[in-house]
């Protein structure tokens, strides 16, 4: 047994091999300079040749996509022909729908030829990793669980708890934002007005038999996928089922039946027959209060409770604007087939910026800080033409018009700049702008945030310029100016039409209603008064829309004054540029990015987490349970403690390679060891270890923790602790994980 011991050790201590991913793991005796510098030689030996061979690959790749993009180009040049030709709706639908196939097509051959030949990504070992030392874990489990809902577990709740606070300083403290926290469940006349109960829908169908249900384009876009691929199918066939595909997103209830009675489309799961397309309104529809008569909805986006509060926000801010408010908060859509992991679920937690601006003056006053700063543009110009993104720096991209104004140039850039601290691979990520037919309904302009990975490219992040809309649709519906002013050059006179109400009789009539009437009719615009004129000169009776209630006016109620006066201020509607942050989808993208395994043994997987989100900064490890560690090791904890530094003591039994390996599985990046070295040299020194190269340095007690403390707060890095400390060679010994 002894021999058999012997030999196992000896095993673990042959140095791997390095790689271009993770430096050489460390076992337990000391590795000689000249080891070292043939482990260097052979990474940069393998950087040169990854580098050459990326340079054939691209040429190689372009050949393949020229054809696709030309492709794209020609159907492109003849949607905008259309376009500019006024082309009936039809036949722009039609274009749109054929345009967006070849451009999918065009994608998936992109991210094809860009997936590695070595498969460097395992995402079934990711996921074992994320469920082993509970990331996050479907919620009610135990119940059998519910597709959409997930539960963070400790590590993951102090990597969302991390990230949020990184947000809030990047964003809420350095921008000087003001901050609200305002309720989940809203009033259905709220979302009423935002547009949200009007066109927040997705159609359904139902599994006739069992009554479960699909969303009703993704079933379809799988069953042609399905004919598509089958080397049975016709020619004809594929192409019918291929142009479908590309027709999806401007389908209409009738369009999804037809397509799955034509295809003769069942349920996936039983086979049994579908119902008809259903509309679904995609929010958590709520009762407010005991008899149920108040309606209301769970917020599909946290930006509402901003827009309502506008003019307390304003007053708080002394009138002055730009300014922008922030909301961090939990966002409900009860998404009909909820899929991959954290990129659809039904409950997740958004950031939310408002800026408010004066729609005529969209400069930034800090653009200069970031006009340097080169991102990857994906412009609207660039889809319809075929054309691969392109890397434009900040302040060109707005001196030619590729983005509108340097605001949202301004806050695009804080976006990357934000994504790349907190560990987002910055050669996966490119903003993306939405073509005219894919704008939301509030949107005058938008970019996304995507992330690459291993299921495409994702929507993280959007920045929208929603122009005035929220604001002006909430005081149409309130009757409440929500407007901000700006003082004039000179004073100006100016012809002015009033509705003077008869307060006694508008009281009698509409009782409760009556606040809301008057205030409606004092902020009424002059077209619309007009329009209240006529009615009731021409037929003695009007009616008005008043918070979604029609309302009845006879002519006894209210009179039209017109009179002339001298404006010092002028009133206007702010418009609104909104970062929105997905923080399921970019914690996703994080953790897929920094997943590595190890070179000399794959089945030693972690998470090379950034200090700044990584859950726990900083492990404590004394070498035995030798009671002379003890009071070293609560020393450093509480040190550790005091500076606001979480860590985690593991002085379980397990060999000091095991115990590194649970460490890096859960992401901490620093190790403290407390050695036998530690207890017999004067002055006391501990040694520092680095998760992600393993490398290690010997530090005296007192300077561990500032050190740490530096590290976290990226004051300082690892290379520059190699260089003021000495190393530790003495290597680690590797256990298995547990």
């Amino acid at each position: 047994m002894l021999f058999r011991r012997l030999a196992c050790t000896l095993h673990h201590l042959i140095p791997p091999l390095a790689s271009a991913f993770s430096r050489p793991y460390l076992v337990s005796v000391r590795a000689t300079s000249s080891t070292w510098g043939l482990k260097k030689q052979r990474v940069k030996n393998l950087e040169k040749a990854r580098v050459l061979n990326k340079m054939a690959t691209n040429n190689d790749a372009e050949a393949t996509l020229a054809p696709l993009r030309s492709s794209v180009k020609e159907q492109g040049d003849y949607v905008r022909s259309l376009k500019e030709n006024k082309g009936s709706d039809n036949d722009l639908a039609r274009a749109i729908a054929e345009l967006k196939l070849r451009k999918r097509t065009l994608e998936d051959k992109e991210l094809e030829l860009a997936k590695p030949a070595s498969g460097e990504f395992d995402r079934a070992k990711m996921e074992d990793l994320i469920k082993r030392r509970f990331y996050y874990e479907q919620s009610f489990s135990i119940y059998g669980g519910i597709q959409g809902l997930y539960d963070f577990g400790p590590m993951g709740c102090a990597i969302k708890s991390n990230f949020l606070a990184a947000w809030r300083k990047h964003f809420i403290l350095e921008e000087h934002m003001l901050e609200v926290d305002t309720t989940c469940v809203t009033p259905e006349p709220v979302l009423k007005a935002s547009g949200h109960v009007d066109r927040f829908l997705d159609y359904m169908v139902k599994d006739v038999k069992t009554g479960d249900c699909y969303r009703v384009d993704h079933l379809i876009k799988a069953n042609l996928e399905e004919v598509i691929k089958d080397k049975k199918t016709a020619e004809e066939d594929k192409n019918k089922a291929a142009k479908l595909l590309g027709q999806l997103d401007n389908l209409d209830k009738q369009g999804f039946a037809d397509a799955v009675t034509s295809w003769k489309m069942k349920s996936p799961i039983t086979g049994n027959d579908l119902s008809e397309p259903v509309e679904f309104n995609l929010m958590f529809g709520v009762s407010i209060g005991p008899t149920g008569l108040i309606r209301g909805f769970l917020r599909p986006e946290t930006a509402q409770g901003i827009f309502v509060n506008f003019k307390r926000l304003l007053e708080f801010n002394q009138g002055k604007l730009p300014f922008a408010c922030a909301q961090i908060g939990n966002a409900y859509r009860n998404e009909i087939s909820p899929r991959s992991g954290l990129l659809r679920v039904r409950e997740f937690t958004m950031a939310e910026i408002e800026h408010f601006v004066d729609p005529s003056n969209k400069d930034h006053p800090k653009f200069e800080n970031v006009k340097e700063l080169v991102l990857t543009w994906f412009s609207a110009c660039n889809q319809m033409d075929g054309q691969a993104a392109q890397k434009v720096a900040v302040g060109k991209a707005v001196a030619d018009k590729l983005i509108a104004n340097q605001t949202l140039a301004y806050f695009v850039s804080r976006i990357y700049l934000f994504l790349v601290k907190v560990g987002v691979d910055p050669s996966r990520i490119r903003f993306r702008q939405h073509l005219s037919n894919e704008m939301a309904h509030y949107a005058c302009d938008c970019w996304d945030a995507e992330i690459l990975t291993s299921y495409g490219w994702v929507e993280c992040v959007g920045c929208a310029d929603r122009s005035a809309y929220d604001l002006t649709q909430h005081t149409k519906a309130t009757g409440i100016s929500l407007v901000a002013e700006k003082p004039l050059p000179a004073p100006v006179t100016v012809d002015v039409v009033e509705v003077i109400p008869n307060r006694a009789l508008i009281g009698k009539t509409f009782g409760k209603s009556q606040k809301k009437v008057l205030e409606h009719l004092s902020v009424m615009p002059e077209k619309e008064i007009l329009a209240f004129e006529e009615d009731l000169k021409s037929t003695g009776a009007s009616k008005l829309t008043i918070g979604g209630e029609e309302l009845a006016f006879t002519k006894e109620m209210a009179e039209i004054k017109r009179s002339q006066k001298t404006k010092h201020v002028d009133e206007f509607t702010p418009g609104v540029i909104e970062p929105s942050f997905g923080v399921g989808r970019i914690i996703y993208a994080i953790l897929e990015h920094n997943f590595r395994t190890r070179p000399d043994d794959e089945q030693r997987t972690l998470f090379a987490l950034p200090p700044v989100i990584a859950p726990l900064k900083c492990s404590v490890l004394p070498l035995s349970s030798n009671p002379g560690f003890q009071p070293l090791v609560k020393q450093i904890s509480e040190a550790l403690t005091l500076n606001d530094i979480s860590h985690k003591i593991d002085d379980s039994s397990g060999s000091i390679g095991r115990r590194y390996a649970r460490a890096d599985e859960i992401s901490i990046p620093f190790g403290i060891t407390i050695d036998f070295d530690t207890l017999n040299n004067q002055p006391t020194t501990v040694t520092l270890r680095d998760r992600d190269s393993m490398e290690q340095i010997r530090i005296g007690i007192d300077e561990v923790v500032p050190l740490i403390v530096s590290l976290v707060n990226g004051r300082s890095n690892w290379d520059a602790a190699v260089q003021k400390y000495p190393k530790f060679t003495a290597q680690e010994t590797t256990g298995k994980k547990d």
